[in-house]
């Protein structure tokens, strides 16, 4: 196999799939998917988190809080996400506080560019998660609250034991989509030089131009597999979780 696309590089220049014959270069690219997998997993739990968290304060009697929640989802909806991840990196990455490198000379600061790319991604999908799961929770019945809240169940206690469970089916097709955005957008992480898919990628073609076509072609279809596998995960959980004549 190895020696098929040296021979394809050497008659087709432009079809250079260097990283199918050479190690150093098949390590970036390996490197370079799991990285995109770990920080599309964190982002994707994180943002589901905060979209929990901000429909549940959504709910609350408080104007200062429904201010505050509402206010995050506008600076959040309303701003690019690059614009994002570049401000909580280069802006607020400056009053990181830092420590001691491992030579004991260096300093480094406690959150990497891995970690603001993850914090700055997951505000971003968090945002519309919590439109989402609001949007969930205003079809529950009215009913159905008032009979818990009968049962002498506390806000908390309604909101994850009855309205949740409810909401979660009417969400996932929403969320789905979501969900999917958020996966492709971690391709933004490379502006701060996470060494993820893409930023790999680049540096191969960099070092390589005839490598440049085949390598986008493995960007291009790395991405289709990692979406193609979360929306049928996704659709398994739909399925799994309905309820004839409710949600979906």
């Amino acid at each position: 196999m190895e020696d098929f696309f040296r021979d394809l590089a050497a008659e087709a220049p432009r079809w250079n799939f260097i990283w199918m014959y050479d190690e150093r270069q098949q390590g970036k690219v390996l490197a370079g998917l799991w990285m995109t997998v770990k920080l599309s997993v964190l982002c994707l739990v994180f943002s589901v988190v905060i979209g929990l968290i901000g429909a549940w304060m959504q709910g609350s009697q408080s104007r200062i809080v429904r201010a505050i929640v509402q206010g995050y989802i506008q600076f959040f909806r309303n701003t690019p996400p690059l614009v994002q991840l570049l401000f909580f990196y280069f802006a607020l990455g400056q009053f990181t506080p830092v420590v001691t490198g491992p030579d004991g000379w260096t300093v480094q600061p406690i959150i990497s560019n891995v970690g603001w790319a993850v914090i700055s991604l997951s505000f971003f999908a968090g945002a519309f998660n919590v439109e989402i799961f609001r949007a969930g929770i205003e079809a529950v019945p009215e009913s159905t609250v008032e009979a818990a809240e009968s049962l002498g169940f506390s806000r908390l206690l309604i909101y994850i034991y009855v309205v949740l469970p409810l909401a979660f089916r009417v969400c996932l097709p929403a969320l789905n989509n979501n969900l999917v955005n958020l996966v492709k957008t971690t391709t933004q992480a490379y502006a701060i030089a996470v060494p993820e898919l893409l930023y790999h990628s680049v540096s191969i073609w960099n070092d390589f131009p005839s490598a440049q076509y085949p390598t986008m072609l493995l960007v291009f279809f790395a991405y289709i597999i990692l979406v193609a596998i979360l929306v049928f995960g996704m659709h398994r959980w739909e399925r799994a979780m309905k309820i004839p004549g409710y949600g979906t």
